[in-house]
């Protein structure tokens, strides 16, 4: 079973190679998208009733994404 710091660091590894391949934020949409997509993907393979908890992730993920915008931290 993986443990939540071999996630992280996996994690951490993916967010400095695409920053390596570009360190120019705004090309960065591009590959959050796609693992956006990759685990809408996922989600459904495992369970079709994930939909509703993938909605939820997103809806969260909006009310994280606002509040950094308007706080400026995480």
């Amino acid at each position: 079973m993986i443990k939540d710091y071999e996630i992280r660091e996996e994690l951490n590894d993916v967010a400095d190679t695409i920053h390596r391949y570009n360190a120019n934020p705004s090309t960065w949409l591009s590959w959050i998208t796609y693992l956006l997509k990759r685990l809408d993907a996922n989600s459904m393979d495992v369970d079709p009733s994930n939909q509703r908890r993938y909605e939820d992730m997103l809806s969260s993920l909006q009310d994280n994404i606002h509040n950094r915008r308007r706080t400026g931290g995480w």
